[in-house]
């Protein structure tokens, strides 16, 4: 158990900087409102969840990393908080189109990309 929260811990850490670099390099490359920093970053995890959801969880259980990289990497690096505090803001900024575009992309992209990281990690595999 102790191993385990080690690695959540370990992962967690890589994957919330890596998300604070990307976010605020997107921030600097894009400007405007839109939180397209944020969009990318769940859309891109999501998209690696699929593919590892497939390689690590399988039918024999969890690979020994799975820890590591989901719970902790991902968990660091997709963030649903700062999803719906960019939505707030975007709505309270007087932008409720953008806010709407923005919640309904991120479902929309997020809920596509894991689904197609998984189809493509089965294709890997079969």
């Amino acid at each position: 158990m102790v191993w385990t929260l080690l690695q959540i811990a370990l992962g967690g850490a890589l994957g919330s900087v890596l998300r604070y670099l990307s976010v605020s390099g997107a921030a600097r490359l894009w400007g405007g409102t839109f939180p397209i920093g944020t969009l990318l970053v769940n859309v891109l995890g999501c998209f690696v969840m699929g593919v590892l959801a497939v390689w690590l969880l399988g039918p024999k259980g969890p690979a020994p990393v799975a820890p590591l990289l989901i719970a902790g990497f991902l968990g660091g690096f997709t963030t649903f908080s700062a999803f719906s505090l960019d939505a707030l803001k975007l709505w309270q900024n007087g932008l409720p189109v953008q806010a709407l575009v923005y919640v309904g992309a991120s479902v929309l992209f997020s809920l596509a990309a894991v689904a197609l990281g998984a189809a493509l990690a089965k294709g890997a595999l079969g």
